[in-house]
């Protein structure tokens, strides 16, 4: 009989290993993707149209950044405002909500309207209160360094990498001026890679400052002067860029508020071209290619995607 009972438990354990269900195999985990929103003033409502489309698609966004403009539709988006709100508020902006004209040596207006606007929009006062990790990127005045906030308040943080040399005053944050982050940042690329994205997406305005009709006055020169000098460090980010867009905003002008509802469309169309490339990222570790730091793509409405 103990021979029987031994027999019998042999089998039932048998039984239960055929009936117990294959363990799925081990997926490699998706890749953290980075999404970094480069500067350009109303140009950058462009940023709106793109974190649109990513919604709509369902595309993870683990980390963001943004320099100037990108910085500040960034925050709002890490703080918890839609696409669809930032569209709706983006209808209603003007000049006057982010400068005021001021007496002074150092620029012409100051960012203090900033404040108020953004006290009333951003949902969230602090980095650390973010439901998206984010890195703000500024330049030190004083020494030319590189300063990529991603603690502490926001609001002064979003008004330095606003700070655009020769127009609006520095901003002091923590007893240090500061100025425009595109002189160090102008697609922060570099700070999403250090804070752990796999792949980085980056949103570039190519387009120069001013066209072929010239400059119209003092800012047009400043602003040209700044755009040549930005198309000239494109080497430096795209080294942690693997999918570059560029949404086509050469037809509107820097301060084309008003063309907000035109400037997403472009940013959905840039958006809508880089899908299936973003999309790829996502798949299955079956399917998924391994992802390779440095490998790019630049991705236009108006072109093929081409690695490099």
């Amino acid at each position: 009989m103990d021979r029987f009972s031994r027999i019998m438990r042999s089998v039932n354990a048998f039984k239960g290993e055929l009936l117990r269900p294959h363990q799925a195999e081990k997926q490699v985990p998706r890749p953290k993707i980075g999404l970094a929103l480069g500067g350009g003033f109303a140009r950058g409502v462009a940023h709106v149209g793109v974190l649109k489309v990513f919604e709509e698609e369902g595309i993870p966004i683990d980390y963001i950044a943004g320099t100037s403009s990108g910085a500040v539709i960034a925050a709002m988006y890490s703080s918890g405002v839609c696409a669809k709100e930032l569209e709706e508020i983006a209808a209603l902006l003007k000049f006057s909500d982010f400068a005021r004209l001021t007496i002074s040596r150092l620029g012409l207006w100051t960012t203090d309207p900033m404040i108020n606007l953004l006290k009333r929009i951003l949902k969230v006062q602090t980095f650390e209160e973010l439901r998206i990790p984010l890195a703000v990127s500024a330049t030190e005045f004083a020494s030319g360094d590189s300063v990529v906030f991603t603690s502490g308040p926001l609001i002064d943080a979003l008004r330095a990498s606003c700070a655009y040399p020769g127009a609006f005053l520095p901003v002091a944050v923590n007893g240090r001026l500061m100025v425009d982050g595109l002189l160090a940042h102008p697609v922060p690329t570099t700070p999403l890679k250090q804070m752990g994205a796999d792949r980085v997406v980056a949103v570039y305005f190519k387009s120069h400052w001013v066209g072929t009709s010239g400059p119209r006055h003092f800012m047009d020169v400043i602003g040209q002067c700044f755009s040549i000098a930005q198309s000239r460090m494109c080497g430096q980010w795209q080294l942690n860029a693997d999918a570059v867009l560029e949404p086509h905003v050469e037809a509107f002008a820097y301060d084309a508020f008003h063309k907000a509802s035109e400037l997403v469309k472009v940013g959905e169309a840039a958006a809508v071209a880089a899908l299936p490339a973003i999309k790829s990222w996502l798949k299955t570790a079956s399917e998924a290619e391994p992802v390779r730091s440095g490998a790019k793509q630049r991705l236009t409405p108006a072109s093929v995607p081409v690695t490099g």
